[in-house]
C-alpha cells in the first residue's frame, strides 16, 4: 500500500469527501494561504477554489455559529483552527447548539459540524499556545472527539466525520504532521468508538491516544530489552470511548499506564482510570499510574516547555514502577533511559 504523511492524509480525505459531496466546504483562518494550515487545505483550495475554501476573520465564536447555521441548513462545514487553544472561543456554539441540537429538537434533523484543532509541543509559545482540549470537548454528550494517532486514522475518522450525523472535533498533533504511513487511496471511513492495539505485550497495558501512542510505543521498544512487554492501546476517539478493549487488555496484564499530551485531573487520564476501576478492578495487581504533564500551565521557554511536555522516558518509568510490584525490584531505569533521544 502507498504511504502518506499525516498531512496528506488530511488533505486527501477533505478533496475526496468534497468531491463526492457538494455539501461539504471549509472554513477557516488562512486556509486558502500558500501553507493551507500546514498543508492540510491547500490542495482543496486550488481545486475547488474561495467559493468552498473560505477564508474567515479572526473571530472563532462567529465562526462557530456560523458552521452551525450552515449545517442546520443541510451543508457539512469543516471548521479548521491552527490553534485549538482559540477553540475555546467557540465552545457555545459547539457545546450550547451543535452537541444539544438532535436532543433538544427530537432527532429531527442534525447539525454534522467538524471541527479541526491543531495542538501539540511549540517553541515556547506560552500557556494560551501549548494545551490540549480535547478532554474538555469530550465532557459534552452530544460531540464526537478523536485523536488519530496515525496517518490511516487521520483519514479515515475525517471520512466517517464528514459522513455522520454528529458534530465532532478532531484533535490532531501537528508533531505527528510529517509521520508516514500507510493510506489506503480510497475513502474509507474508521469509526468512531473503535480502538486498536498498536503493540501487543504482557506485563503493562499503556493506554494513550494521538502522538503519546508513538511515545509509548517508543517507551515499549526499549522496555522490552530488559524483559518488560508493553501492550499499547490506541484509543483512536475519547468520545465514543472503546471501554471494552482497554478493559481487556488491563485484565490480560494486571496494570495500567495511562499516557497523556494534557492534566491528570478531571481528564482523559482519569476518565480510562475511572473505566477500570469499575469494570475490571480485580484485574489489577498495582495502581494506576498517570503520565501527563504538571499540574500547571505550560512555561514561556522553548527548553522549559519540552521538559514539561510528557514522553517515553517518563512512560518507561511508571511501567518498570508497577512491574517492580510484581518482581519485587526494578529493572535499572538508567539501562532503558539511555536509549531516549528526547521527544518525537
Amino acid at each position: 500500500m502507498r504511504e502518506l504523511t499525516y498531512a496528506q492524509a488530511i488533505s486527501e480525505a477533505t478533496v475526496q469527501c468534497m468531491a463526492a459531496d457538494p455539501a461539504v466546504l471549509v472554513l477557516g483562518e488562512g486556509v486558502d494561504d500558500h501553507k493551507g494550515t500546514f498543508g492540510t487545505t491547500r490542495d482543496a483550495f486550488l481545486r475547488f477554489g474561495p467559493g468552498r475554501v473560505v477564508d474567515v476573520p479572526n473571530s472563532e465564536n462567529a465562526c462557530a455559529g456560523v458552521a452551525v447555521g450552515a449545517a442546520s441548513a443541510g451543508l457539512r462545514p469543516v471548521v479548521v483552527h491552527t490553534r485549538a487553544d482559540f477553540m475555546f472561543l467557540a465552545l457555545d456554539a459547539l457545546v450550547n447548539l451543535a452537541a444539544k441540537w438532535r436532543y433538544m429538537y427530537g432527532d429531527q434533523g442534525a447539525v454534522p459540524v467538524v471541527t479541526r484543532g491543531v495542538v501539540g509541543r511549540g517553541w515556547g509559545q506560552g500557556a494560551t499556545h501549548s494545551q490540549s482540549p480535547h478532554a474538555t470537548f469530550a465532557h459534552y454528550a452530544g460531540l464526537h472527539v478523536a485523536a488519530p494517532a496515525s496517518p490511516a486514522d487521520a483519514k479515515g475518522l475525517l471520512v466517517e466525520a464528514l459522513r455522520g450525523g454528529t458534530p465532532t472535533v478532531l484533535i490532531e498533533n501537528r508533531n505527528l504532521y510529517p509521520l508516514t504511513g500507510e493510506v489506503p487511496a480510497e475513502a474509507l471511513p474508521v469509526p468512531f468508538g473503535v480502538g486498536r492495539i498498536a503493540r501487543r505485550g504482557s506485563d503493562v497495558t499503556v493506554v494513550a491516544a494521538s502522538l503519546m501512542v508513538h511515545e509509548a510505543e517508543r517507551a515499549a521498544e526499549r522496555l522490552a530489552g530488559v524483559g518488560v512487554e508493553v501492550e499499547v492501546v490506541d484509543v483512536r476517539s475519547l468520545r465514543p470511548l472503546d471501554d471494552r478493549i482497554i478493559c481487556e487488555s488491563v485484565a490480560k496484564t494486571g496494570r495500567l499506564v495511562v499516557a497523556d499530551t494534557s492534566w491528570a485531573r478531571y481528564g482523559f487520564a482519569a476518565e480510562v482510570a475511572a473505566v477500570v476501576a469499575e469494570n475490571v478492578p480485580e484485574a489489577l495487581r498495582a495502581p494506576v499510574r498517570r503520565v501527563t504533564p504538571p499540574d500547571s500551565p505550560a512555561p514561556v521557554s522553548w527548553p522549559l516547555e519540552q521538559a514539561w511536555h510528557p514522553g517515553a522516558d517518563r512512560i518507561a518509568a511508571a511501567c518498570l514502577e508497577l512491574v517492580g510490584h510484581r518482581r519485587g525490584e526494578l529493572p535499572a531505569f538508567a539501562d532503558v533511559a539511555a536509549g531516549f533521544q528526547g521527544p518525537y
